[in-house]
């Protein structure tokens, strides 16, 4: 399976920069085999097994038997659906031919088949949005807004636009994805990309002399958007938050792990006598120290199946509430498993070292301290 990329872009400053309304359209920069003609075509990018264009999703309304229904429509060509591994509980995508002949068919997702149809087959229907009529011909599943490339409840294909005016206009409300071959032609695929887009003649250029349009993964896209990310570089951004995620990371642990020593070396203060005893009668600084590391990391195994309890139920509540529209958002074990890794180091290291100091104690020392 390729990777994936998308690619937005918008103007400012001078610069068109990718990273905010909506990418180059296909006629500029996107030169492989696409459903809208091109006035100057060019070879396939090196390393990309597919490329899709699809526009932002738009707010549209409809007004079946007096009802008013907002639906979000995402208009894209029939690479989209090749792309993205949509289920679909009934019909099928939209093809090349009826693209290239803007036909008025539309794929919706469950809830808007429930909207207009309810428990009825959708597939055959029609669905009036936009001012126009579509024929119904697929539905999926409903897909999460935090999942902004395949997120609509309606799709349709790019030609049923009101205006053709994306075929000329250099920016526009699109996006594109790109799937790669395989990882290891991302850095190739950017750096052909980008010296395409130095080629881009301008129809204002007092204005805009750059075009800056990344192709970035999901995390990169999401890096780009930080205050510290430089909107005018294409090369990816991620590293950044990479690294700040790891400084924020070792910071919020090193403070409870402060603070984890101090109570530990308090809770086994109160238990000076049992040490002074067990001293006493040979227990050996090993054998005390290993006891007092298994209790911490007991401690830590309860806790981390608390919080994995507490976090499941806490995304089971935000699914239900109706605040994300269509969360469908799970337990990630691996991402938890790392987390609890991190907790269980943390805990090791916070009850190793008042177990080791107490350990060395003499006997006549800790009872002392225990009668104070």
């Amino acid at each position: 399976m390729g990777e994936p990329l998308t690619q937005r872009g918008t103007a400012r400053d001078g610069v068109l920069d990718p990273a905010a309304e909506g990418g180059p359209q296909p006629a500029v920069d996107q030169p492989v085999e696409d459903p809208v003609p091109q006035p100057h075509p060019q070879p396939a990018l090196a390393g990309v097994e597919r490329l899709s264009i699809y526009a932002s999703p738009q707010a549209v309304y409809s007004y079946p038997d007096g009802r008013k229904i907002q639906s979000f429509l995402k208009r894209t060509d029939a690479e989209f659906w090749r792309i993205l591994d949509f289920t679909f509980l009934e019909g099928a995508p939209y093809t090349d031919a009826d693209v290239q002949a803007a036909r008025a068919v539309a794929v919706i997702n469950e809830t808007t088949r429930h909207r207009f149809f309810g428990e009825k087959p959708a597939v055959g229907g029609t669905i009036e949005a936009d001012g126009r009529r579509y024929t119904v011909i697929g539905v999926v599943p409903d897909v999460s807004r935090l999942r902004t490339a395949p997120f609509a409840d309606m799709w349709a294909p790019v030609t049923t636009a009101k205006s053709d005016s994306y075929r000329r206009d250099l920016m526009g409300g699109f996006n594109a994805i790109v799937l790669a071959r395989d990882r290891s032609s991302l850095p190739r695929i950017r750096e052909e990309f980008n010296e395409r887009l130095k080629t881009v003649e301008f129809t204002d250029p007092r204005n805009y002399d750059t075009i800056v349009a990344p192709l970035d993964n999901k995390f990169d896209a999401f890096a780009r958007e930080a205050p510290f990310s430089d909107r005018s570089d294409p090369s990816p951004q991620g590293w950044k938050l990479r690294l700040g995620l790891l400084v924020a990371a070792v910071l919020f642990a090193l403070l409870p792990t402060v603070n984890l020593i101090n109570v530990n070396v308090s809770r086994i203060m109160e238990r000076a006598s049992e040490i002074g005893v067990r001293k006493a009668f040979g227990a050996s600084s090993r054998v005390l120290v290993g006891q007092f590391v298994v209790e911490n990391v007991v401690l830590t195994l309860v806790g981390g199946a608390i919080g994995l309890v507490l976090a499941g139920l806490l995304l089971r509540v935000l699914n239900a509430s109706g605040l994300i529209q269509y969360a469908d958002l799970s337990l990630n074990l691996r991402v938890f498993a790392y987390g609890f890794g991190l907790a269980l180091l943390f805990g090791l290291f916070s009850g190793v070292y008042p177990a080791w100091r107490m350990s060395r104690m003499h006997p006549v020392e800790a009872l002392k301290g225990a009668a104070r």
